[in-house]
């Protein structure tokens, strides 16, 4: 009896041991097909955005360069880019719902590398293959590492997959380290921000501080955005969970306040120095907070985080040399000879110099008093020529002449 019933026993128990060995390679399998899927999508996004950013600024160039009246928005090339946008911000969307947020976030450096060949290539200047190269080296050598490192992030990148739930998501947001860690942003965000607005402290790391803080917050909570719709879609539906609103609220929130910031920091310094410290700052401040809410390290070997980080410092110093040659922009004063502008010489008459005006930039002119000016900041007065209104026999009206009474 118990020899024949030990063979049936063991044939009722073998599938379901094959059916257990086969379970784990299947579910890694799939969570790589959804960091490859997840890479390909943000990948895709950055250089559709790059691509319809350089577009919309083509139009505005266009424009300007030419007699068109036609205001930007009525332009073909404008409206293709924004659609472009659109399309791009959609993938980079989509894209946190399948990979982790650790691994989507330093994939932005796609976007720097885009535009640094579209501007390569649609460059006006004559060069010669020498100038080219020397010229451009920078930037070439900062492509190749940017790739490198693009390649070691999704090669290396945490494998970490997680229903995007209402249930784990409020488990998340209520665990101990996310809540020191959100303590810890709270008052370094407070002290920033008391230095920025008291202190006058418009220091470019500040600033862009700032918005790597906001912004490690929003692509939290865009990830959980992204995720309840993708569940909701195969059939869970999350939706009407009050977290999902709170998230998309937060979500809207941060990335308005991020903009402001990132604008006031556009006024005060370059384009190329914003984008490789704002790049290495908001990168990094996500990985923290990606890794502290959705745990995307957990589990992982030394080996993979290793190599995860080697990847992101190659990312940072490709971006950092692919900004690094970009020209400054040289600051423009015009400056309009206001001498023929009707009524000047009744100002002329009461000995008031027309000059630009120095307290503000981009002015058409003020008026100003020499005498109560030091001798270093005194512009010169230009001499006024006499011309002849009318006919031959009605004379002009007479012009004093401004003379120099100082040494330049």
């Amino acid at each position: 009896m118990e020899g024949g019933n030990s063979p049936s026993l063991q044939l009722q128990q073998l599938p379901l041991a094959t059916a257990a060995v086969s379970v784990q390679p299947h579910t890694d399998s799939f969570s790589y097909k959804e960091n490859l899927i997840g890479a390909l999508l943000a990948i895709f996004g950055h250089l559709v955005s790059s691509i319809a950013l350089n577009l919309q600024k083509y139009s505005h160039i266009r424009l300007a360069g030419s007699k068109d009246p036609r205001a930007y928005f009525k332009t073909k090339t404008w409206w293709s880019g924004l659609l472009l946008l659109v399309l791009g911000e959609l993938g980079v969307f989509s894209s946190y719902a399948f990979a982790p947020l650790s691994l989507i976030v330093p994939l932005s450096a796609v976007s720097v590398v885009a535009s640094a060949i579209i501007g390569i290539i649609f460059i006006k200047e004559k060069w010669k293959p020498k100038e080219f190269l020397r010229r451009y080296v920078l930037s070439f050598v900062g492509c190749g590492l940017a790739v490198v490192g693009t390649y070691l992030l999704v090669t290396f990148g945490p494998n970490s997959h997680e229903r995007m739930t209402a249930e784990n998501i409020t488990r998340h947001l209520v665990s101990w380290p996310f809540l020191l860690y959100m303590l810890v942003e709270i008052v370094v965000f407070c002290l920033l921000l008391y230095f920025y607005k008291e202190r006058n402290a418009n220091y470019i790391v500040i600033i862009l501080l700032l918005v790597a803080l906001l912004g490690s917050m929003t692509v939290v909570t865009v990830k959980a955005v992204a995720g309840m719709i993708l569940v909701s879609i195969q059939g869970a539906l999350q939706l009407d969970s009050p977290i999902f609103y709170i998230m998309l609220v937060c979500m809207i929130a941060t990335a308005i306040y991020q903009a402001a910031f990132l604008a006031q920091a556009s006024q005060l310094y370059d384009s190329a120095q914003i984008s490789s410290i704002g790049y290495i700052l908001s990168t990094t401040a996500a990985i923290s907070a990606g890794a502290t809410f959705y745990l995307d390290f957990m589990g992982e070997d030394v080996l993979h985080i290793c190599m995860f980080a080697l990847g992101c410092l190659v990312a940072f110093l490709g971006v950092f040399l692919i900004t690094r040659n970009r020209k400054k922009p040289v600051p423009f004063e015009p400056y309009i000879s206001m001498d023929a502008m009707p009524g000047m010489q009744n100002m002329h008459d009461k000995g008031i110099a027309v000059q630009p005006d120095l307290k503000a930039s981009f002015s058409y002119g003020a008026l100003e008093n020499n005498d109560s000016m030091p001798e270093i900041y005194t512009p010169a007065t230009l001499p006024i020529v006499q011309e002849q209104h009318g006919s031959k026999g009605v004379s002009a009206p007479p012009y004093r002449v401004l003379e120099h009474s100082k040494k330049e």
